[in-house]
């Protein structure tokens, strides 16, 4: 094996050698202030090769014969550049700074005619991801939700239907205060600016007016940010300050008496633009399909950029909500031989008088980034998260055929706090004709959460209650004991980690970046609250990028992942981390001079110690041998035509039991999932020319079939029955105003997801046909 790949080794670098004898070009793209700018487009007009700028604005094409050169600079907002570069081989010529000069009347048009860009499909990740390149020439499958996107679907948060967007991803039932997101058949761990935000029940599920995208990473991906969850995970990435003008507000208003604002400003504090802000306000009350459970939401999110230098800047980001959530209430009981959906799904199962949960969640971000050199530079950031949680949630006590049903409410106050560091090397550099380019970096995250769940009280005393006849308001009133912080009580649990991990990584581009080698490793210490010894591992990562054509990639990925897990047994025991390998491999196709993007990809995740619900208790969690999980994955976003956008996946999933201590259980389903998952989202905006200019219309659907439910109790069942869901919007908009209406559940169909517990099932249904309706003005 050692031999081969030496001599692989040698025939790769001997090819580069000979192809190593041209010559390239370096430079760096600015704006007028000196600042260098990301993602902008440098093409070589004669040859239609190029690249695109690092987020210092630094750019690099290599491998060209000797001659002259035409260069033209492009990027959205700016005033396109063109100029005559002399290339001699074996040397490298470095242009002079390239400055772009901004165009506000091409920006503005750009933003608000929204169908002079491609509003669905990136080219790129956010810095957050640590990666450099192009999507598509990355092995592994990212898929990112832009917020034109996000606009288009009025989500106004993360449990709204995001998920739809992207292939094999589902949502499972919900407490109504954080989002529960599955892929691959695991439960993905939350990020925000690269940053893993994860705890045991949380964090906040995320207002989407403070979001610029979105990105779903597919797969372990642990050699970044200390991420080993094998599903993979998805990175919220907040709005950034501006050199751009940013002056909306949006009001609007829906179904159930939902009443919503947002405000979002932006733009320079000085006028030399070394100070940029960004203000982000909303706040929103609505209530529910099932009635008397009206709940507020409010949010402000400040950040300030500070230009220290033309290599050196700061940011800070400030985000504070405080939302009101009716914890458990969507919960829906019956008996088993009822069969699902045998209730009126605007039945309520809690009392009107059902108290309402508070939490407060505070996060705080600084990052700092400084160009060492044109091809050096490095990253650092700081994180901190508080969560503060007082309230209640409900369950069912007892149970009969009757319908007669008990039902007691227990206390669940939490508090959570995570502090975060990370630091990041990034450089370039070639040998031998072979371009490098390397990541190198250290990442620290310190959790630790609290949760009081221990006091409970059954509420129907006098009698019980009937879901046939209901009576509501014949309960008693539960009174917890709070006269000491949740942190403090002899009760509460407490769990929490703290992780140390070290990284780096070396992507090597080959035959003149046609073929780009992907090797990185990572080593990571565990230190887990309540565990004597630390768990230490190290994971390698291997990938192989190849352009079979111009606008067909192949790809294949070998990855491990290391993870620490919260929380403890109801024995009291820590778990062991989650250790996982994933075998993926796929192909990503581009269409219509790359504006429409497509991807196939297969995997096999082998997962070990994976948790699951305890069929005893459903607040805790087991521990089981090994589950595998197969699937294949389709995603298409982008443009068909300027007017007519897409969004199109399709997921075959399925996940079983491999290794059990318990032969019977070998083979079995492990429950979260659809079996087959597919989703649509088409958008069509009339062109400037037409009569109806300024219009567009969109259409959407979901569909899944052979469900089974989240709940372990469930035995591998998969009675729930296949889903479908139609959603439309039409819109009108011009230089300043844009409306908007949504239609969901066109169809008004009773859909809802849950389980069968055996004796009884239970379930949460998802309202009938309802709507919203905005109005933005820019001013």
């Amino acid at each position: 094996m050692i031999k081969k790949l030496l001599l692989v080794t040698i025939v790769l670098f001997s090819i580069n050698f000979f192809y190593g004898q041209n010559g390239s070009i370096k430079g760096k793209v600015v704006s007028t202030q000196g600042k260098g700018i990301q993602n902008v487009n440098v093409i070589i007009t004669s040859l239609e090769k190029g690249t695109t700028t690092n987020n210092q604005g630094a750019f690099y094409i290599n491998n060209l014969k000797s001659g002259n050169y035409t260069l033209e600079i492009s990027y959205i907002g700016y005033n396109s550049q063109k100029i005559t570069v002399t290339v001699k081989n074996n040397e490298t010529t470095n242009t002079p700074n390239i400055v772009l000069i901004e165009n506000q009347e091409q920006l503005t048009e750009i933003v608000v005619e929204g169908h002079k860009m491609n509003k669905y499909s990136q080219k790129k990740p956010s810095s957050a991801l640590r990666l450099k390149g192009e999507l598509v020439k990355l092995p592994q499958n990212i898929q990112v939700i832009s917020s034109e996107l996000l606009l288009d679907q009025q989500v106004t948060n993360i449990m709204d239907g995001v998920i739809r967007n992207v292939s094999g991803v589902t949502m499972l039932e919900h407490w109504g205060h954080f989002a529960r997101v599955n892929m691959r058949g695991f439960r993905l761990p939350a990020f925000r600016n690269g940053v893993n935000v994860q705890d045991t029940w949380g964090p906040l599920s995320e207002d989407m007016n403070t979001v610029d995208r979105i990105e779903f990473v597919k797969g372990p991906a642990g050699f970044m940010m200390s991420a080993g969850e094998p599903g993979g995970f998805y990175n919220v990435v907040t709005k950034k300050p501006t050199s751009t003008p940013v002056a909306q507000i949006s009001l609007s208003g829906g179904s159930f008496d939902y009443y919503r604002g947002t405000v979002d400003l932006g733009g320079k504090l000085t006028e030399d633009g070394k100070l940029l802000y960004r203000f982000n306000g909303m706040y929103q009350t609505a209530d529910t399909h099932r009635g008397n459970e009206d709940a507020q939401r409010f949010g402000i999110a400040p950040a300030l950029t500070y230009n220290i230098s033309n290599k050196t800047s700061i940011t800070t980001e400030l985000n504070l909500q405080q939302a009101e959530s009716f914890i458990g209430s969507a919960y829906i009981f019956a008996p088993a031989a009822n069969g699902y959906g045998s209730l009126d799904r605007g039945f309520k199962f809690t009392d009107n008088n059902y108290p309402v949960t508070d939490i407060q969640e505070l996060t705080l971000f600084t990052n700092l980034k400084h160009e060492i050199s044109k091809n050096w530079s490095f990253e650092t950031q700081f994180a901190y998260l508080r969560y503060d949680q007082e309230g209640n949630s409900t369950w069912l006590w007892n149970f009969e055929d009757t319908g007669d049903a008990t039902r007691y409410v227990g206390i669940w106050d939490a508090l959570s706090l995570g502090k975060y560091f990370q630091t990041y090397l990034y450089g370039t550099f070639n040998t031998l004709g072979i371009t490098h380019n390397v990541l190198a970096g250290f990442d620290y995250s310190q959790k630790e959460y609290w949760a009081d769940w221990n006091q409970s009280i059954v509420i129907d005393v006098n009698q019980p209650f009937n879901i046939y006849n209901p009576v509501y308001g014949n309960t008693i009133t539960p009174v917890f004991d709070r006269t000491q912080k949740v942190r403090d009580r002899a009760n509460a649990h407490n769990t929490g980690f703290t992780v140390r991990a070290f990284y780096a990584q070396d992507e090597l581009a080959f035959l003149q970046n046609k073929l780009r080698l992907t090797l990185a490793g990572r080593y990571t210490q565990l230190v887990t609250l309540g565990k004597a010894e630390t768990d230490k591992k190290f994971t390698p990562r291997f990938g192989l990028s190849a352009d079979i054509l111009p606008t067909l990639t192949a790809y294949a990925l070998y990855d491990q992942s290391f993870l620490g897990q919260n929380g403890v047994s109801k024995s009291g025991n820590t778990f062991d981390p989650v250790e996982a390998k994933d075998i993926e491999g796929g192909i990503k196709k581009s269409f219509f001079d790359g504006r429409l993007k497509t991807s196939l990809g297969v995997y096999q995740i082998t997962k070990e110690n994976v948790l699951v619900t305890d069929p005893e208790d459903i607040n805790f969690s087991i521990q089981l041998g090994e589950i595998q999980s197969k699937g294949i994955e389709f995603d298409m976003q982008g443009e068909i035509t300027p007017e007519l956008n897409i969004v199109l996946n399709y997921a075959n999933t399925n996940v079983e039991i491999t290794k059990d201590t318990n032969p019977a259980n070998i083979g079995k389903k492990v429950a979260g999932h659809a079996k087959h998952m597919t989703n649509g989202w088409l958008n069509y905006n009339f062109s400037s020319l037409s009569k109806f200019k300024g219009f567009g219309v969109s259409l959407g659907y979901q569909y899944q079939v052979d469900r089974s439910a989240w709940s372990w109790g469930a035995d591998n069942q998969t009675d729930l029955p296949d889903y479908f869901r139609l959603d439309g919007g039409l819109s009108w908009k011009n230089n300043k105003v844009r409306v908007q209406l949504n239609i969901n559940n066109i169809l008004d169909e009773y859909l809802y997801s849950g389980s069968n517990y055996g004796t009884y099932l239970y379930w949460q249904s998802e309202p009938g046909i309802n709507g919203r309706f905005t109005v933005t003005y820019n001013f």
